[in-house]
């Protein structure tokens, strides 16, 4: 079975089911993207990873992962999603170390927040793709052919960082000043609410624009 190279193109919240997140996976050289539940926990370490800017004062438990690995000098090469049975995606590590290649079982997401954080090229296999791939096609409406946004899936909202733009906080946000935004910025990492941190951020590079 031949393997397919997919990107992360973001996480979308889910308006449908209740503290439940969407993980948007991009064929890279294909138009197909595969969604994949997952938990609040998850999201919230896979979107620290995508962002970079954002710096947790402790390291969390995928951060922790990555430390402890480095240490004792074991590489993440790649993550492989292989097998989805009834809805649920099943993902290997692949590890190595002293040139010893090592596969271990792991969440998808776990997987992924892992990849991220080691620079680790993430596959599936193609009749996967095939099975739970989706289009994402904005004119859908009006073709009724495609499904319109992932909310057919999970959520209405295709990118994380656009559900966190669009919420009403942002209005709070706008009204302050730098100084302020920083202030709260150093608060809300410190208090490791890294939603918030991220929405104060984007409020930060709007005014840097």
């Amino acid at each position: 079975m031949s393997l397919v190279k997919l990107s992360i193109k973001g996480i979308s919240y889910s308006q449908t089911q209740n503290g439940a997140y969407a993980l948007i996976l991009n064929e890279v050289d294909g138009d197909k993207k595969l969604p994949i539940v997952i938990g609040a926990f998850e999201a919230q370490s896979i979107a620290i990873a995508l962002e970079k800017e954002i710096k947790p004062p402790r390291p969390l438990t995928h951060d922790l992962f990555k430390n402890f690995a480095d240490r004792f000098d074991i590489a993440v090469k790649q993550v492989i999603i292989h097998k989805l049975v009834d809805g649920v995606f099943y993902s290997s590590i692949i590890c190595e170390r002293d040139k010893i290649e090592e596969i271990i079982d792991a969440r998808t997401s776990d997987a992924i927040a892992l990849a991220l954080r080691f620079g680790a090229p993430i596959f599936t296999y193609k009749n996967i793709l095939d099975k739970a791939g989706i289009f994402l096609n904005p004119n859908a409406a009006e073709t009724n052919n495609e499904p319109q946004t992932v909310d057919d899936f999970l959520s209405r909202s295709e990118n994380y960082a656009n559900e966190m733009e669009s919420n009403r906080s942002g209005d709070t946000y706008s009204q302050l000043s730098l100084n302020d935004l920083n202030d709260l910025l150093d608060g809300a990492v410190e208090n490791e609410d890294y939603e918030k941190a991220a929405k104060i951020r984007d409020e930060i590079s709007k005014r840097d624009l």
